[in-house]
C-alpha cells in the first residue's frame, strides 16, 4: 500500500518539476524516510532510486537480505556495477561509490534527478561533473508519512500500550514510596529519578521497546521542559514523567506525559494542572480533518490566558501544542504557529504545559489519531495529579 501511494504521489511531483527521478543515499536506521519507502533496515548507507519503478542499490553482502526483507523487488548490488574492480583503481570508497551512482543513473536514462537536503555534497558534485542535473527538494517521502495507515496506527498503539505499562509501574513506585521529611523513600532508601527511569526502561525492554531521553523531572527545575531529571524525588512536589519509546521491531514511536505529586501539592501546582487539563480538552475538541493547526494552537493559548496564565518564551506556556508521531518521534503535521492542515490518519500529540521558575512545570500529553468525526485518543492511562 505504501509503495502504491508513493508511485501515485511521487511521479506527478517529478513530472511537474521536469525531473527524471528521485534519489536517496542514506542508512535506514537514522533515516525514517529510507526505512518507510524501502522497508529494509540497515545501518550502512545504501541507495534508493525512483523512476516509474523502485530500485535499491545495496552492498553485495546485503543483497540477498534486501531481496527477502525489503518492499522493493528490483534489488541490485554494488558488485553488479564493478565496485571491487573500481576500488583497486581509485582506492577512495566515496570516489568509487559516486562512479557507481553515475553508472546506475545513466543505465536508467536519468539526466536530471531530485535529491533530499541531506544528500552528500561529494556525490552531488561528481554527478554534476558527469552532466547530471541535480535539484535539492524537501523530501516528498516525509509528506507521504503524514497520513498513517491502519497498520501504522496499530503499530503506534501497540507501542503506546507498552509506554502506559511502564508509566503505570513508575507511578505505582512513586505511590508506594514513603514521605520522609521533604523526600520520598522506598525500601528505606531515597527514591531517585534514576531509579524510576530504570524501572521504566526495564518495563519497556520487557515489552520489546527501547527509550532514550526519558524524563522524570521533579520540582522547580522541571520548568525546563526537556530537563531529564536527576537526584532524589521530593515529597509534595510535582514529578513530570515524559516517555517516548520506540518498538524495536515495528520501529514506531509513541509519546505520553503525566504529572504526579506524592503528598500534598502546592495550590499553584493544582491550579496549573487544572489549566493544563482544560487547555488539552480545548485542543481535543478542535481537532478534525481540514483544521488549521495554528488555530488550534491559538485556542489553547487563549485558554491559558483566559485562566490567568502567561503565554510566552520564558514562563507560562512556552512551546507548541503538539507534533505528529511515527517512525520519527517528531513528524509533521504539528500543532503550533505553523499553518499545517490536519487530515484523516494524522497521529498527533496534544501536550500543553505550564512552566514557572519558582515552582517548576506541569505537562499532560496524549496521542490522538485524526478521524472523519474529529479524533480518537490512543492514550488510555488516567490523569491523576495527587498520589
Amino acid at each position: 500500500m505504501i509503495i502504491e501511494q508513493q508511485k501515485k504521489d511521487l511521479q506527478p511531483l517529478l513530472h511537474r518539476k521536469g525531473i527524471d527521478a528521485y534519489l536517496m543515499y542514506t542508512d535506514s536506521i537514522r533515516s525514517a524516510d529510507m526505512y518507510y519507502i524501502s522497508g529494509f533496515l540497515a545501518g550502512d548507507a545504501f541507495t534508493y532510486l525512483y523512476k516509474n519503478k523502485d530500485i535499491l542499490l545495496v552492498s553485495s553482502m546485503e543483497k540477498e537480505r534486501a531481496k527477502k526483507e525489503s518492499r522493493i523487488t528490483d534489488v541490485r548490488s554494488t558488485s553488479d556495477y564493478g565496485s571491487k574492480e573500481l576500488l583497486k583503481i581509485h582506492k577512495d570508497p566515496a570516489e568509487v561509490y559516486s562512479r557507481l551512482l553515475v553508472q546506475l543513473l545513466k543505465e536508467e536514462e536519468c539526466s536530471s534527478i531530485a535529491v533530499p537536503e541531506e544528500f552528500p555534497l561529494f556525490f552531488a558534485d561528481h554527478l554534476r561533473d558527469e552532466g547530471i542535473n541535480i535539484t535539492c527538494i524537501t523530501s516528498p517521502i516525509r509528506k507521504l508519512r503524514e497520513k498513517k495507515t491502519k497498520t501504522e496506527i496499530k503499530a503506534i498503539s501497540n507501542t503506546q500500550r507498552a509506554c502506559e505499562l511502564s508509566a503505570s509501574k513508575a507511578i505505582d513506585l512513586i505511590r508506594s514510596s514513603k514521605i520522609s521529611g521533604d523526600e520520598l523513600t522506598i525500601n528505606g532508601r531515597p527514591l531517585t529519578s534514576e531509579y524510576i527511569k530504570a524501572a521504566i526502561h526495564h518495563s519497556l525492554l520487557d515489552s520489546g521497546c527501547e527509550a532514550q531521553g526519558t524524563i522524570v523531572a521533579c520540582g522547580p527545575r522541571s520548568c525546563d521542559p526537556h530537563w531529564e531529571g536527576e537526584g532524589v524525588l521530593q515529597a509534595h512536589q510535582q514529578i513530570i514523567l515524559d516517555i517516548f519509546p520506540r518498538n524495536m521491531v515495528s520501529r514506531y514511536y509513541s509519546d505520553m506525559s503525566r504529572t504526579v505529586v506524592r503528598g500534598k501539592p502546592d495550590p499553584k501546582i493544582k491550579e496549573m494542572y487544572e489549566a493544563v487539563l482544560a487547555a488539552q480538552q480545548v485542543g481535543f475538541d478542535l481537532i478534525e480533518p481540514g483544521a488549521n493547526s495554528s488555530e488550534i494552537h491559538q485556542a489553547v493559548c487563549d485558554s491559558f490566558t483566559d485562566a490567568g496564565f502567561a503565554v510566552g518564551e520564558d514562563e507560562g506556556f512556552i512551546h507548541s501544542t503538539g507534533h505528529s508521531v511515527g517512525i520519527d518521534i517528531h513528524e509533521r503535521p504539528g500543532i503550533g504557529p505553523q499553518q499545517d492542515i490536519l487530515d484523516i490518519g494524522n497521529v498527533i500529540t496534544v501536550e500543553p504545559g505550564l512552566y514557572y521558575h519558582d515552582v517548576g512545570g506541569v505537562r499532560i500529553e496524549d496521542m490522538v489519531v485524526v478521524t472523519d468525526k474529529g479524533c480518537n485518543n490512543l492514550t488510555m492511562l488516567n490523569k491523576n495529579l495527587q498520589l
